[in-house]
């Protein structure tokens, strides 16, 4: 058996010590003295002596377990703060609107009832990087032209000038100059940025705003046709922008967002 290196009374101990008590001339605090462990330890010998259990028994110290284990989670939550923290490290605003806006498409399911050959639609999304205000449209395609058409959306809604658009390298966003929405950028003095190739994730606000449309939106109604989505759409637009706040700009709204800001450059002025 492999016992502990620090082990105060081996099994030939616990024998002797058993052994001398026999005799009636040993007192449990002169075994204590001769053995030097506490008088505590000899009467547990004592006790498992008469069982004739000489060998020590494993160690059930849950005192020691309990740290043990709290260290090990301890570590863990180190790691994942240390983790958030580089996180938190990672993210990033843009300092006035329009600097930088987020754009990103996703194909929508069909309606129920919908025949499986019909074609699907797809929904475009354009995000302020520094306000986080939204701005989306339903298109029947993903091509070049749908793209041009909901950027000429966003350039006809936007209360302020679109400095740059961030996408992945989709298609309907990158090509040569004769490119529907490459074409509108430069005719608009609107500079392009595009995310790594095949790493769509680095676009994380479009992204993450394409999934909260569909777990608080399109999930949550039941639309009687596609114009009536297109509609639901447009009230989910107003609700985000106006209503829900978001954690990256302090759980304010994009709209409390805008009118602090432009309200600061006023008072500046």
């Amino acid at each position: 058996m492999v016992m502990h290196k620090r082990i105060r009374l081996t099994p030939l101990d616990r024998q002797e010590i058993w052994r001398l008590w026999q005799t009636g001339h040993w007192k449990v605090s002169a075994l204590a003295d001769h053995f030097r462990v506490s008088r505590p330890t000899i009467y547990k010998v004592l006790e498992r002596a008469r069982k004739q259990e000489f060998v020590p028994r494993r160690s059930a110290n849950n005192r020691f377990k309990s740290l043990r284990f709290g260290l090990k989670r301890l570590a863990k939550v180190e790691r994942e703060l240390e983790a958030r923290r580089k996180a938190e490290a990672r993210r990033y605003n843009k300092s006035y609107p329009g600097e930088l806006v987020h754009f990103d498409t996703k194909r929508l399911p069909l309606l129920k009832g919908e025949d499986a050959t019909r074609p699907r639609e797809y929904l475009f999304v354009a995000i302020d990087d520094f306000s986080r205000e939204l701005y989306a449209g339903i298109y029947p395609d993903k091509t070049q032209y749908s793209a041009s058409a909901f950027l000429q959306q966003v350039l006809e809604e936007c209360p302020y000038t679109v400095e740059y658009t961030y996408s992945d390298n989709g298609k309907e966003y990158k090509g040569t100059e004769q490119h529907a929405f490459v074409a509108l950028c430069h005719t608009q003095g609107i500079g392009q940025k595009f995310t790594r190739c095949n790493r769509p994730q680095t676009n994380g606000k479009a992204e993450r705003v394409i999934r909260t449309l569909m777990e608080m939106w399109h999930t949550q109604e039941h639309f009687a046709d596609r114009k009536q989505r297109q509609i639901s759409l447009l009230r989910f637009i107003n609700y985000y922008n106006t209503v829900k706040p978001h954690k990256g700009i302090d759980t304010m709204t994009p709209y409390e967002k805008l009118i602090q800001h432009f309200y600061g450059l006023r008072e500046n002025a």
